[in-house]
């Protein structure tokens, strides 16, 4: 049977395929969009926002590099398969094509944002959706935009600032939308990009998870224990904390199943942290995400279904109103003669 999961990121291919993404201005099916719950990533440049995403997935996948690497909306649609299943992508621009190299994913994701933007440092509101299939994966999806920055760099407008804000913002200030806000340990929680915003969209902290990276990186003597107890900036669900792999571990392509174990030994071994050890890491979030995603489905089901055939009932009489294709007329006067 599927998961409701899987269900909703069918009608979100659908939705896009008919040219309704979200997060913009465009009014065909605009509301089915924003009615499907979705979780998405936000960050500051440098947050570790990536690297967070790939200890999820288990893969090294996403583009890397110096100023905004993510220039339109990531949906990553996550599938479990079972033990011993090959992992492999697709990606919805490509519906016959099985990617099982994952260097070529990466790739993959550069040249069709670059079909967009061209080689400019531009963003687009189109998003590029992305399935993966694999027995180390949650069933999950998250939609990874662009990352917060405060200032433009070279080849871009001074306006991408607010270009970049207003597109994360039309994300996570619909009220179906699970955001997932990532900071830096080593930096004061107060300063936090995706925390301020989350905390204007979501006052109340209702729908943020907040996630903090580089635990290993904070000075030493110091932790982070203020905010991961909900001290320093209480939400109604429970920070988690991360360790992602360092630059030196990427640069010698360490694997992510083995940083993922690093990870947990890291949080079980940590005098500061051993007592939050089962409630922290990647793996801990992946699945605390999916279970909250799921009853959130669940939940909206009702008005969802509503919602469709409201959409059908609209359409049908809009048809009614056009008329009947000439073709299908002709045809009708034939058979009655």
């Amino acid at each position: 049977m599927e998961s409701l999961i899987g269900l909703v990121n069918r009608i979100q291919r659908a939705c896009t395929v008919l040219g309704d993404y979200g997060g913009g201005d465009n009014n065909t099916f605009s509301s089915l969009w924003e009615a499907l719950p979705s979780v998405a990533v936000v960050g500051g440049q440098s947050s570790g926002k990536s690297s967070v995403l790939e200890s999820i997935v288990g893969r090294d996948f996403l583009p890397r590099g110096s100023g905004i690497v993510t220039r339109r909306p990531l949906v990553l649609q996550l599938h479990k398969l079972e033990t011993g299943s090959q992992e492999y992508a697709e990606f919805l621009h490509l519906p016959r094509r099985k990617f099982t190299d994952f260097s070529l994913v990466r790739q993959e994701i550069q040249d069709e944002t670059d079909r967009l933007t061209g080689k400019t440092k531009q963003i687009s509101p189109i998003p590029i959706h992305l399935s993966i299939y694999s027995p180390n994966v949650v069933n999950l999806t998250l939609i990874d935009l662009p990352g917060l920055t405060k200032v433009a760099v070279e080849g871009q407008p001074e306006s991408i600032v607010q270009e970049i804000e207003a597109m994360v913002r039309s994300y996570v200030e619909k009220p179906n939308c699970i955001i997932l806000a990532i900071s830096p340990a080593n930096q004061d929680i107060a300063t936090s990009d995706a925390i301020k915003l989350s905390r204007e969209v979501d006052p109340t902290g209702e729908r943020t998870f907040g996630v903090l990276t580089k635990l290993d990186l904070m000075d030493k003597g110091t932790n982070a224990l203020d905010v991961l107890e909900g001290r320093s900036y209480r939400l109604q669900h429970p920070w988690v904390g991360i360790v992602n792999r360092s630059q030196a571990d990427i640069n010698r392509n360490v694997d992510m199943i083995v940083a993922r174990r690093k990870e947990r030994e890291y949080f079980a071994s940590s005098s500061d942290y051993g007592h939050l050890a089962n409630k922290m890491g990647s793996e801990y979030l992946a699945k605390l995400l999916s279970q909250h995603l799921e009853s959130v489905i669940r939940a909206r089901i009702p008005s969802i279904t509503s919602l469709i055939n409201k959409s059908i009932e609209e359409l049908e009489s809009e048809m009614d109103h056009l008329g009947r294709p000439i073709a299908l007329d002709a045809g009708v006067s034939a058979l009655n003669l």
